[in-house]
């Protein structure tokens, strides 16, 4: 039997068809893509995105995600057309290189006064650039590789340099990695000039092959790839939760750290978004999330022990010169790579 509609009847279905098409519409209209540079661990990216747009559904993350020195090398070859508009876990040495470039807009998020202010921009007010969680440097000591290599563990940087560890260590290119810089500047800054390229030069001795990636020596010596990789703590702690055979170990003269933070660019057209994604980034919410995977981060009260954590790692936290390393940057990054960029691996 043919079934037919009242006109009145008709009518309704087709205007509330129509209603949820303009409302549907609508949604979509009111999404505001938003581009963010950032160098976070791809394998946490999805974790943000999603716990950010849950609570501003109106606002779409597009990462665009590298290691820390290959995006800071974007932003500066961009700096007169700035694409992105916010950059977003990046290390604070970058932060304030750019900040001195002119590329920021001070904003003070909500609730950036509870941070600890050691972790926020003091040179300008409102700040051009916040802290979110600190990495921290840390050596990758793969147990069964060392064993069948008879390696001791090293207990300290200068370990490194003994010739029984010679083509067994692997380090990131600072040129290429923020954890790569944050080691060579961390070196400096306890030792001086002098001792600290003598002490690289000695490493270099032992270096079977430096990568463009800070997690990838940690990820090579849990694979057994190499007994060795200079990393940092998260990577160390997250492979060895997987049932690597590696300790994690934080070198007895101290270990250098970068601050993960964020600023907002000057020019963008999405300030609205960029503004919500920033004080959502110093909420309570997003530190505890911070805190999941990385021991420091910039609201005091937070931070519980992340396990496989070398206990006494927070202690010995270097003093880290943000503004010293950031100065500095181009005149050590040019003197390493001519001492020592000949075994890096190449880029993909």
């Amino acid at each position: 039997m043919k079934t037919t509609f009242p006109p009145v009847r008709l009518l309704s279905v087709i205007a509330a068809a129509l209603l949820m098409t303009v409302l549907s519409v609508g949604t979509a209209v009111a999404k505001t893509e938003l581009l963010v540079y950032t160098a976070v661990e791809a394998d946490e990216l999805a974790k943000f995105k999603r716990e950010f747009e849950k609570d501003y559904p109106d606002v779409d993350v597009k990462w665009v995600r590298d290691s820390t020195g290959i995006v800071t090398a974007k932003l500066l070859a961009e700096k007169d057309n700035p694409k992105a508009d916010i950059v977003w876990g990046l290390a604070a040495t970058s932060l304030v290189l750019l900040a001195n470039e002119g590329y920021f807009q001070g904003y003070a998020p909500k609730g950036v006064d509870k941070l600890d202010q050691k972790y926020v921009d003091s040179a300008h007010k409102p700040p051009l650039w916040v802290g979110q969680r600190a990495w921290i440097a840390a050596v990758c000591y793969n147990t069964v590789e060392a064993k069948k290599k008879n390696l001791p563990k090293p207990t300290s940087w200068q370990d490194l340099t003994k010739p029984v560890y010679k083509g067994h260590v692997v380090m990131p290119n600072p040129n290429s990695s923020g954890t790569g810089f944050l080691d060579v500047s961390s070196w400096i800054q306890m030792w001086g000039e002098d001792k600290a390229w003598k002490f690289m030069d000695g490493l270099h001795e032992n270096i079977a092959w430096y990568t463009h990636s800070g997690s990838k020596p940690c990820k090579q010596a849990a694979a057994g790839e190499i007994p060795i990789g200079v990393s940092f703590a998260y990577r160390g702690a997250k492979s060895k939760a997987k049932g690597a055979p590696i300790d994690v170990i934080a070198p007895k003269e101290g270990v250098g750290w970068d601050l993960e933070s964020f600023g907002i660019v000057k020019n963008t057209s999405k300030l609205d978004a960029a503004r919500k994604l920033a004080d959502w980034s110093v909420s309570k919410e997003a530190q505890k999330i911070y805190n999941e995977e990385y021991a420091v981060v910039a609201m005091p009260g937070i931070a519980k022990p992340v396990k496989y954590f070398p206990k006494d790692i927070i202690a010995k936290m270097i003093k880290n010169d943000f503004a010293w390393a950031a100065a500095n940057r181009e005149r050590i990054l040019k003197e390493w790579q001519t001492r020592y960029g000949a075994k890096s691996e190449p880029k993909k």
